[in-house]
Parts: structure tokens; sequence; C-alpha cells
């Protein structure tokens, strides 16, 4: 086993909202300081006797998982005390706020290069995964391959596009999957089979050949034989989760299920969900290959309304009837509701019309079945299922042309890619442009 497919066709995209424009080509993430994101947060109150410190705090180039373990260890707490709303790029300079178990003064004196404390309070209130409403970028996209008119004629084009559709398609970006090692699904399909030294494997060994030789020299060697405890001895030690799950094995042979959950919960929920949503992108990519239309609903299609906060409202799913048709259509007009599709678990309802039968030929295809989603040797991760909208939308969004490159500057609510956007423009055939 080896990662060798490196195109969006790996992670299920397959189709763009504006093929007709011509791509302009470049690459994201030349410098970390060319990829900026801040949290727009949604802040517990502050309480001076609380138990928790909220701290504001701005990273460059950190993965936000070894990042806890970090701070974790800095304030001598466990990994679980360490809490936040969102995972971030790591090649980029983000701030985001973190909920963390100790006092405020340990927090606002935390030394970790590259790290830094911005702002803390006490508060009752714990963040937990989800508790944001969105994300502020600011981008660098360097080395187009077109220039002066006709790089501005293509950014105006695609941008209208999306102007005139209110967002762009809500595809899962290769953040979720991995661009140096897409992989994440793949582990993902792995653990709702119930294969879990398949998932091992896919996750510790399974090279990559961008991936440095000692990297790829360590996974071959697990994955041809499968010798924890001589793999240890050569596997890089900056692979912890890895390690991790290697020094499990060794320990006590054959339990895989218990290898992984070694691993943070948060990191195997994103295998799980990661497949999901591999199987999201293939069917968005089917809906406008053929054609069909994000904005105007069919009759069976599910549409989930909008909160206060301009967020999917999804304990609120309406099916679309003949009855209700023209008011759904309405609402998505005006930015009140948008068409969804399933994000495949124990408990989902599949849409209805033509959206419906691309979701159970994606399902029917991968060979899986509802209850396969229901994991009991490791229950945490089991996923009922959910729905996603097909639409992103978009605000602020600009652009401008600068030293030979292009920043670009929007907001996005949470849950949606700025790769994602970004590919409208771009329209790259290597998910490592991104």
């Amino acid at each position: 086993m080896s990662v060798s497919d490196y195109s969006e066709r790996a992670i299920g995209i397959l189709s763009y909202l504006t093929p007709e424009v011509p791509g302009i080509g470049g690459k994201l993430k030349g410098e970390v300081e060319h990829f900026h994101v801040e949290e727009i947060s949604i802040e517990p109150p502050e309480h001076e006797d609380g138990q928790y410190t909220i701290a504001r705090i701005r990273v460059r180039n950190w993965e936000t998982n070894r990042l806890v373990r970090f701070i974790a260890s800095n304030l001598h707490i466990s990994r679980r005390g360490v809490m936040f709303a969102g995972t971030k790029d790591k090649r980029a300079v983000t701030t985001q706020l973190f909920c963390i178990s100790a006092p405020l003064k340990a927090v606002l004196s935390l030394n970790i290069p590259d790290v830094e404390v911005l702002s803390a309070y006490r508060s009752r209130r714990k963040i937990e995964i989800g508790d944001l409403i969105g994300n502020r970028f600011r981008i660098f996209l360097r080395e187009p391959d077109v220039s002066g008119d006709e790089l501005k004629e293509r950014l105006d084009s695609v941008t209208a596009k999306i102007d005139s559709e209110g967002g762009f398609p809500a595809f899962f970006g290769v953040q979720r999957f991995g661009a140096l090692r897409p992989v994440t699904h793949i582990v993902g399909r792995y653990i709702v089979k119930g294969d879990f030294r398949g998932a091992v494997h896919a996750y510790a060994g399974n090279p990559s050949d961008r991936e440095e030789k000692e990297v790829r020299e360590a996974r071959d060697f697990v994955d041809e034989t499968g010798d924890y405890a001589e793999a240890l001895k050569i596997y890089p030690r900056h692979l912890t989760f890895e390690r991790e799950m290697l020094e499990h094995l060794a320990e006590r042979p054959g339990d895989y299920a218990g290898a992984l959950k070694r691993l943070p919960k948060n990191l195997l929920m994103m295998f799980v969900h990661a497949y999901q949503a591999y199987m999201f992108n293939l069917a968005l990519s089917e809906r406008i290959s053929r054609g069909m239309s994000l904005t105007e609903p069919d009759v069976g299609e599910i549409v989930i309304p909008i909160d206060r906060n301009g967020l999917p409202y999804h304990e609120r799913p309406m099916r679309v009837t003949e009855a209700n048709r023209e008011l759904m259509a309405r609402r998505i007009k005006e930015k009140r509701a948008f068409i969804s599709s399933v994000l495949f678990g124990s408990e989902s309802e599949f849409s209805g019309g033509a959206m419906g039968e691309i979701e159970r030929e994606i399902v029917e295809r991968e060979g899986i079945r509802r209850e396969d989603f229901i994991i009991p040797q490791i229950r945490e991760i089991s996923s009922r299922g959910h729905r996603r909208e097909i639409l992103a939308p978009v605000s602020g969004l600009k652009w401008s042309v600068e030293n030979g490159g292009v920043w670009f500057e929007f907001s996005l609510t949470k849950g949606n890619y700025a790769t994602v956007l970004l590919r409208e423009y771009m329209k790259s055939g290597d998910i490592m442009d991104y």
C-alpha cells in the first residue's frame, strides 16, 4: 500500500462551479506568512471565579493537535484540559480561542516557540469543537500562470460567478484528507468496515513518495513486516501519533482497536468524518457534472434553514414538496436556507429525487451499510450521520494583484474551506498546490 494519487480525484472532487473560466494556476502557502486565518469566535462570558482560562492565541506553523500537546505539557496538565473550537491549517499564521484548564497567570506565561497569547480571561463555560461562527482569511497566491489584463479578467469572471450564485460548492478541502499524504478517508473506510489492522497500517504504514526517505522507509517496514517493536527503532520520533500506536501493538500484539484508541479522540473522529466527507464530495461532484442547480431545490430534497449567526440550523431540516417548493426556493434565494446532501451514517436519510439517486449509488458502490457506522470497539467515534449544505457562502470577497501574485481576502462560515474557494480561481491538477 502506498499513496500515489495527488489529484483532487483522490479526495472525491471532480467538478468546478466555473469550468468555462480557465484557471490562473499558482501555488498557496509558499511562506507561512502567506496564509492568515483569524477565527470568528463565540466567546464564553467572563467570570473571575470561572474554572477555565479562555485565551486568544496566535500561532505560526503549528498543527493544532500537536500544539495542544505542547500547551498541555508546558502547563503540566492533561491534553484533555486544552480545548478549541476548530482545527486550523498548519502552514499558516492562525489566531483562535483556546479553553485551558489551568490558572490565568500560567497561561499568560506560556513560552512556546511561535506561540503568542494575545489575551486571556476566566470563564465558567468551556469551549468545545464547533463553538465558532467562521474564519477570516488573508491569503497570497504566488506564481500565477498568467498576468496583466488576462489575470484580472479571469479573477473578475470567477468572482462574478461566485457572487451571482451566492457562494461556491461546499466541497470538503484537502485539509480534511491530508495534502502530503491524503489518507484520512482511507483510514476511516477501514474503521467503518471493521478492519482495524487495515486502519493502523493505512495511517502508520502507507508511505507517500513525497515524504522524506527515512519516513518512507519506516512506513514501508511497518507494511512489509508487521514487526512493530522493530519498527519503533527506525520510526521517526516526530511522528508521535504513529509511534503511540506502534508502542501499543508492541506491548499488546493484535490489539489494533486499542492502538487506534491511543490517538486523540478528535483525530479518530476525523478519520470517520473524512470518509463521510469523501462520499459527500463525490455526490456533489456528480450533481454539478449533471448540471443540477446548487440553489434551485427539487421535490424531495432536504433544505436546512439559517440561524441568527448565519449558520445552518441542522435541527430543523425541511423536505421540499410540491406544495412548499416555491417557498423553499425563495428562502434559498434570500440566503435564509441551503440545499443539503447527506453525510452518510447509521441514521442517515437520503435526499429525494435525482440527488437521492446519486447518494444511494455512491453508498452502494462503496459497499457500506448504515449499521457499519456503529463501531462498538471504539463507540465514541460511531456516527449517526449528518447533512451538509452544498453551497458555501462567502462574504467580503476581494482580491488585489501585488508583487507578481494575488492577495485574497474573505470570510467563510465554519466548516468551509478557503482552499475550495481558491481552487475555482486556480484550477490546479495537484492538491499540493493548495
